[in-house]
């Protein structure tokens, strides 16, 4: 993961503190996935954490915007246009001269 356009460098600084097995287990978990460091392997882990709980959240609020949009169109139609009502007109005026 070194400086590319995909990964620019790093000037932001983040510091915590951790439990000694907490840091022990992310430790061999960065091991075992083959990180070159335990910032590396937070760094990463995070991001894609945050990317996924980001991405869920607009869904969800995109989906909710669409079901507000959907049922106030149900409940509050707008009013037809005057082409549509003069051709609804003319078709009645045709279907009940023919009966």
């Amino acid at each position: 993961m070194g400086d590319s356009p995909k990964n620019p460098k790093a000037t932001a600084r983040f510091d915590t503190r951790l439990t000694g097995e907490q840091k022990r287990l992310f430790e061999q978990a960065a091991h075992l996935e083959g990180y070159k460091s335990l910032s590396e392997f937070v760094i990463h882990v995070v991001q894609e954490a945050a990317q996924e709980i980001v991405t869920r959240h607009n869904t969800h609020l995109a989906t909710e915007k669409d079901k507000e949009i959907f049922f106030d169109a149900l409940l509050h139609p707008p009013q037809p246009a005057k082409a549509l009502t003069d051709a609804v007109k003319r078709y009645q005026k045709k279907v009940q001269g023919n009966g």
